[in-house]
C-alpha cells in the first residue's frame, strides 16, 4: 500500500434521509448514504489534491460492505478491519426549516467500530503519513475508543507525524462534563486543534469571543496551530501567537450536514500543500460554501469549484 498524505480514524455510518423533507414517522422511503466526520475530512482533503486513506473496523457484513465500498468510490483508500461482531452504525436525518429544525437519531449501539483497539491497525500506514486525523466523536462511543484513540494519536507523534483533531462535541453521545474530561486528557497529542466557539465556551468552559478563545487555547495547550470555527460568520486560526480571520462566504444551503467537515479537510489539504494559515482558511471557507449546495454530508467538490469561489467569478448558472 502506498503511504498517504492524511490518515484518518473514526466510523462512517449509512444515513437514511426521507426525501422531500417528509417526516420519519411518515416515510415509506429513504435515501441511503454513507456519512462519518472522518471519511468526510479525507474526502474532502483528497477533492483538494491530498492522497487519504481512512481506517475503521467494520462488520463483515452487506451495510458493512456497503460503506466500504462507496468510500472507495469517492477516491480514498478504506483500510478497514473486518469484524464478524457488531453492527453497522446508522442515523436518520430529518429535514426541516424553522422553528422544528432538522433533526439527527443515531442507532449506533453494540457496534463494530466500538470494540478497535490501537494493535488491530497498521500503524507505519499512520507513522508514514504527514497528517493524523480524528474527532471527539471517536472517544464519546466506547471506553475502549478513549483508549484506542489517545494510543493511535501517541504513535502518531512518536512517528513524526503531524496531529490534527476536531473536538466535535456531540451532545446526543455525551455530556459536556464527560467530553471535557476525556478530550482534554488527549490535547498533550494535538498539534493541531480545530474547535467550534460554541463547544470552547459550552463544554470547556472558556470566555471571549473566537479571537480570544483560539489565543486562549493555543496558550494554554501548546497546539501548533488552532482553528475556532463560528458557523456562518466563519472561522479563526491562531498560528505563531497570530490570530487570523476570515469570514463565511455566501451560500445557498441544501444540507448543512458536513460542512465542518468539509472545511477541515480543505484546510488540511492546502496546509498540505504549504499554504499559510490564513489562505487555508480562505479555501476552507470556500469548500464549505459548496458543500452546503450538495445534498449528503460528502463535499463532492473539484479544486477547481473552490478556486472559482475563492476569486469570486462563480455565476449562478455555469455555460
Amino acid at each position: 500500500m502506498s503511504e498517504s498524505d492524511i490518515v484518518t480514524f473514526g466510523e462512517t455510518m449509512l444515513r437514511l434521509s426521507p426525501p422531500n423533507h417528509e417526516r420519519l414517522e411518515n416515510a415509506d422511503e429513504f435515501e441511503v448514504r454513507a456519512a462519518g466526520a472522518e471519511s468526510n475530512v479525507a474526502i474532502a482533503a483528497n477533492r483538494l489534491g491530498a492522497s487519504a486513506t481512512w481506517l475503521s473496523k467494520v462488520p463483515e457484513t452487506a451495510l458493512g460492505r456497503r460503506v466500504v465500498g462507496e468510500l472507495r468510490g469517492h477516491g480514498i483508500d478504506a483500510d478497514v478491519v473486518w469484524s464478524h461482531r457488531g453492527r453497522q452504525g446508522t442515523y436518520y436525518l430529518e429535514h426541516a426549516g424553522k422553528p422544528r429544525g432538522t433533526n439527527v437519531i443515531y442507532d449506533r449501539e453494540n457496534t463494530a467500530i466500538a470494540t478497535a483497539e490501537a494493535r488491530e491497525f497498521d500503524i507505519d500506514r499512520i507513522q508514514d503519513a504527514k497528517v493524523f486525523f480524528t474527532t471527539g466523536i471517536t472517544p464519546a462511543l466506547s471506553s475502549t475508543l478513549r483508549d484506542t484513540t489517545l494510543n493511535l494519536l501517541k504513535a502518531a507523534r512518536k512517528g513524526g507525524t503531524t496531529t490534527a483533531f476536531d473536538f466535535n462535541y456531540r451532545r446526543k453521545l455525551w455530556s459536556p462534563d464527560e467530553a471535557r474530561e476525556t478530550l482534554t486528557k488527549l490535547f498533550p497529542g494535538i498539534d493541531v486543534l480545530v474547535i467550534a466557539a460554541r463547544d470552547a465556551r459550552t463544554v470547556l468552559g472558556f470566555e471571549g469571543d473566537p479571537r480570544q478563545l483560539a489565543h486562549k487555547l493555543g496558550s494554554q495547550y501548546d497546539f501548533t496551530t488552532v482553528v475556532v470555527t463560528r458557523g456562518s460568520e466563519g472561522a479563526v486560526g491562531w498560528h505563531d501567537s497570530v490570530v487570523h480571520d476570515h469570514d463565511a462566504y455566501e451560500t445557498d444551503t441544501l444540507d448543512p450536514i458536513g460542512t465542518g467537515d468539509a472545511f477541515t479537510g480543505a484546510f488540511i489539504a492546502r496546509r498540505l500543500d504549504g499554504d499559510d494559515v490564513p489562505t487555508a482558511l480562505e479555501y476552507a471557507a470556500a469548500t464549505a460554501s459548496l458543500k452546503r449546495t450538495i445534498p449528503g454530508d460528502v463535499a463532492l467538490v473539484t479544486a477547481d469549484e473552490v478556486e472559482e469561489v475563492v476569486k469570486d467569478q462563480g455565476e449562478d448558472i455555469s455555460r
